[in-house]
């Protein structure tokens, strides 16, 4: 068997090949220096931003809601109630237990969800629970800003029984076993707030075999709950959690005869709305909307659905096309990424920045729609990790920044082939990674201050793009 193998002389002369070789750097055959294509880069081109508040948004019937109070020092405080509805045991019908039943406790359970954000160590929350006086509606949509009204204290939380920011924390509980003595055990940490059992038997067992029959008359009795932090019996910056689940737990004794048993049942809450209020510092509210902003003025992105900005590119196009010298040029957008940095020092525990942001536009009729580089639709577009938007940590230089690839949105904007109804760049939630999430969501608590167009920073917002000039084609 023979075996082939280049030596020491072959690769001497493939070298040699090689080297001979000529402008190497224009792209394409037979180049010449008429029709060679050579890339041009730009950095830190011109740019517009214009902080905003976020529109309402709805919030009932999300998969996980926000609840809480943070006090933020470099923006302001945010605020966000829950007003639920309350249901029978299946959202059916129920059954009272025979004998006399006398309630042990009653506790409102809501189930944590991931994306606690604020102090988690040493704030303490203290809760309040109200009857609401309105019906809460399952044929309603509900927005961030709808006021309700209740008035009946039913619940609080109490001091022994402190509400921590540790959701991820497990708790040991008495578990009640019908016909079995109770057992402790460890549960995932939820909150839970206590309910006077005068509420429970006025609203439960002390009701008609009609009421009780039916969820609907059921509904129309209670009419529903409103929960919200109590700030005076609360310390430290507090946090905004992120509900999952929600429940009305009773726990009772039924003495039927000689026969006296525990038991428990569940009153499920099948749909909440969060009523989201912000209130800024000074210093934020005078640049909320003010086009005439200075360069180095900061700009901020905040959930719950908070702050927004709104971003320009003005004269960037015209300023590509005047560097043409040939009326028979026109340009080719091979990359444009742009970069976001958080301001340093404005990160610090437990204010982290936001795990990831959106960007989209507004199609004719001022709805949201993704850019050509996010859409699916477009074969332009490189997928969902390409477009961007996850903060990024560089260990080389100790920072975090966001990244965007935006070069088919530019291109077709040089082209005239769309028109820039406003575009903007948003808060959104982390979790969906198979598709890029556009307009308002209450459904994260972060936020990110960040550097504007300030020449004088290093870590100045940029818009970086490769290009090419390329010659018109002949009509």
């Amino acid at each position: 068997m023979k075996f082939s193998r280049i030596d020491l002389l072959t690769l001497l002369i493939s070298l040699f090949i090689l080297n001979g070789c000529k402008n190497q750097d224009p792209i394409g055959l037979g180049v010449t220096s008429n029709n060679q294509i050579n890339g041009s880069f730009v950095a830190t081109s011109p740019i517009t931003i214009e902080t905003l508040r976020e529109d309402s948004v709805a919030t009932s019937g999300l998969t996980k809601t926000p609840f809480g109070y943070l006090n933020d020092p470099l923006i302001g405080t945010t605020q966000v109630d829950l007003a639920t509805d309350l249901n029978l045991p299946g959202q059916s019908s129920y059954t009272l237990p025979a004998g006399t039943v006398t309630i042990d406790s009653a506790r409102l359970i809501l189930t944590y969800a991931n994306g606690f954000y604020g102090d988690s160590l040493s704030s303490v929350f203290g809760v309040n629970v109200y009857q609401l006086n309105e019906l809460y509606r399952h044929d309603t949509t509900y927005f961030s800003n709808r006021k309700f009204s209740y008035s009946k204290l039913i619940g609080q939380s109490r001091s022994d029984e402190p509400i921590h920011g540790s959701t991820h924390d497990s708790v040991k509980i008495n578990r009640i076993i019908k016909g079995s003595p109770d057992t402790m055990y460890k549960v995932p940490r939820k909150m839970r707030i206590p309910i006077d059992p005068n509420f429970v038997n006025n609203y439960l067992f002390t009701l008609s075999t009609t009421t009780l029959g039916n969820n609907t008359l059921f509904q129309n009795n209670v009419k529903g709950l409103y929960i919200t932090i109590n700030k005076s019996k609360s310390s430290g910056l507090g946090g905004i959690f992120m509900i999952s689940a929600d429940t009305l737990q009773v726990y009772y004794k039924a003495v039927n005869g000689n026969t006296i048993d525990t038991n428990s049942v569940s009153l499920p809450i099948a749909s909440n709305a969060a009523i989201i209020k912000h209130t800024y510092t000074p210093a934020i509210n005078s640049i909320i909307g003010d086009t005439s902003a200075s360069s180095s003025r900061n700009f901020y992105l905040q959930g719950p659905a908070g702050l927004k900005i709104k971003i320009s590119f003005p004269h960037l196009l015209e300023n590509l096309r005047n560097s043409l010298t040939k009326k028979d040029s026109d340009i080719l957008i091979n990359r444009a990424e742009l970069v976001i940095n958080p301001v340093a020092g404005s990160y610090t525990n437990p204010f982290t920045p936001l795990p990831k942001l959106t960007m989209y536009t507004l199609d004719i009729a001022g709805r949201p729609i993704r850019l050509q580089d996010a859409s699916s639709s477009d074969p332009r577009a490189q997928g969902v990790a390409t477009f961007g938007g996850n903060l990024i940590y560089n260990p080389q230089y100790g920072t975090s920044n966001y990244h965007f690839i935006i070069t088919a949105y530019l291109q077709d904007l040089l082209y005239g082939k769309s028109v820039d109804y406003g575009t903007f760049i948003a808060p959104v939630d982390n979790t969906n990674s198979t598709s890029v999430d556009i307009g308002e969501t209450p459904q994260v608590a972060a936020r990110t201050i960040a550097v504007g167009t300030d020449k004088s920073s290093a870590y100045q917002i940029k818009l970086n793009i490769i290009y090419t000039k390329i010659l018109k084609p002949i009509n």
